[in-house]
């Protein structure tokens, strides 16, 4: 199967199979009050998926960036084809065939995807850009992705998953002989990942390199040559992916054993309910939804992407309109027309999309945590108390651990799973009676997912409603005293999360099984 560098073309990349063609040397790299590299190796063969491992903060991401261009080194060189390179932006990466698909999307919304593929080197006809043209050739690697996105479709519309295949339609566009995937699988599901495996062993196959970052270690037997562990901004080590365990690498990036993937549950079911939610319905999205949440339950949602879990929230929550059920919590049935009812009434929901709709990524630590709770940290007059502030955020710093080097450093450069730990922070520090969790712990490391997990399980045992939405079904079967299962806009089954496995939830997201025909 040949793998197109243009639409009319196939790829004959140059140099043989395993010859080096990157290698980054000493790299470090320091931020205002933090080392965040120190010294960092990595190499980078022909045709070989080389994947870079360690948890959250230990400077994955500010190493590609860096070799991407993205980022200047302070110390080290980066080789590239045998030469010495200093890239002085991404741009300068790109034109010699070093190109990045972002675990944090960087497509402009109100654009075409199309014009997102093409944004920079549109296909001219005289003065003006060839759209027909731009919109063929767009096209042809979308058909290649088999995921069914029209090139003339506004990037808006597309789900979180969809604007993460026309990120990697946009890098295959580029015809990279280096290809960096940070969290490439994050918001896919299975039939996507399986589709872009395909693509990663087409593109081995013409000897593109790829580094490949991913905390889903259990999927790297499947496409990975080699591993490089990193920890705290440090090289830890290199090694065959053939002549090592998935415990091995975890240990490596840790510095310690994990044994457990899951805490032990402190918290217990009861029978009073604490929450309910009856015949919720949203015209041509999901209709006649009903669950009840009890208290000391961390309750699960499951099912395929598409399947209307999400929507269901956003609609409890009032980020979207219902048009028919109810919501009652501890019960009183609410009047929920806005997020700001529901934030009043105490629902709170942690977004997917933690950069869309979770965080202000250009405001400190500090801000994000009080923002929903400023009443707070103010006095009598409505005025900001700087000290009650500070200490509100330090104390949500130190129990979440997140790693900052202070409370005023700016959301954006921390690493995706501590800011998902700043949301989080947030909507603890308001208080909230119930929490919907969407999908917490994407993009996140092992160790920080255990702490997540130790945190849910403390918030169930606390009485506070815990609604975890997920895709990973081990997260489910490990977190979960109950899973409301979604099939095309339906509940088909409410099931006892001890007395269930993976296999019959797939049975009844895909809708072979439906509890309440």
């Amino acid at each position: 199967m040949s793998m197109p560098t243009t639409p009319a073309a196939t790829a004959s990349l140059p140099g043989a199979v395993g010859e080096e063609v990157l290698r980054a040397t000493g790299i470090t790299k320091r931020f205002p009050g933090v080392l965040a590299l120190d010294g960092v190796h990595l190499d980078l063969r022909r045709g070989e998926v080389h994947a870079l491992c360690g948890e959250n903060g230990a400077g994955k991401s500010t190493l590609v960036k860096i070799v991407t261009g993205l980022y200047q080194t302070d110390d080290g060189e980066v080789v590239y084809k045998g030469e010495a390179r200093h890239f002085a932006s991404i741009q300068d990466a790109q034109a010699v065939g070093i190109t990045m698909i972002h675990q944090e999307l960087n497509l402009v919304p109100h654009l075409t995807v199309a014009e997102n593929i093409y944004l920079g080197r549109e296909p001219k006809k005289g003065w003006f850009v060839d759209k027909k043209k731009m919109e063929a050739d767009a096209q042809v690697y979308l058909d290649r992705l088999k995921v069914g996105i029209r090139a003339n479709e506004l990037v808006l519309t597309l789900t979180v998953a969809r604007q993460q295949m026309v990120e990697i339609a946009k890098a295959l566009s580029l015809d990279a002989e280096v290809l960096i995937m940070d969290e490439p699988t994050s918001s896919l599901t299975e039939s996507e990942i399986d589709r872009l495996f395909e693509i990663i062993h087409e593109l081995k196959a013409h000897g593109v390199g790829i580094v490949y970052i991913s905390h889903r270690l259990d999927e790297l037997r499947r496409i990975v040559d080699r591993v490089t562990v990193m920890r705290d901004g440090r090289y830890v080590s290199t090694r065959n992916l053939a002549d090592i365990t998935v415990d091995d690498i975890v240990s490596a990036m840790v510095g310690r054993s994990l044994e457990e993937k899951f805490p032990e549950r402190s918290s217990a079911p009861t029978d009073e309910v604490i929450f309910r939610v009856a015949g919720l319905s949203r015209t041509g999205k999901f209709r006649d939804v009903s669950f009840d949440l009890r208290r000391g339950e961390i309750l699960g949602f499951a099912g395929l992407m598409g399947a209307g879990r999400t929507e269901v929230a956003r609609a409890v929550f009032g980020a979207d309109p219902k048009t028919a059920g109810t919501v009652t919590l501890a019960g009183r049935e609410l009047s929920i027309a806005s997020p700001i009812d529901a934030i009043e009434a105490g629902i709170a929901y942690l977004s997917e999309d933690r950069k869309l709709n979770g965080l202000a990524v250009k405001m400190s630590v500090k801000d994000n945590i009080t923002m929903a709770n400023m009443a707070a940290v103010s006095d009598r007059f409505g005025f900001i108390d700087p000290p009650k502030e500070r200490s509100a955020a330090k104390k949500f710093v130190d129990l979440l651990n997140i790693k900052t080097p202070t409370i005023t450093q700016i959301a954006k450069n921390l690493s995706g799973g501590n800011q998902q730990k700043v949301v989080i922070g947030k909507w603890l520090f308001r208080d909230s009676r119930v929490l919907f969790f969407d999908e917490p712990t994407r993009g996140i490391d092992v160790g920080a997912k255990f702490a997540i997990y130790q945190l849910l399980d403390k918030l169930a045992h606390d009485g506070i409603g815990v609604i975890l939405i997920t895709s990973e079904l081990p997260e489910i079967l490990g977190m979960t005293d109950r899973v409301v299962v979604f099939h095309e806009g339906e509940v088909t089954g409410i099931l006892e999360t001890r007395k269930t496995s993976q296999e019959e939830i797939m049975q009844y997201a895909s809708g072979v099984k439906h509890m309440f025909r």
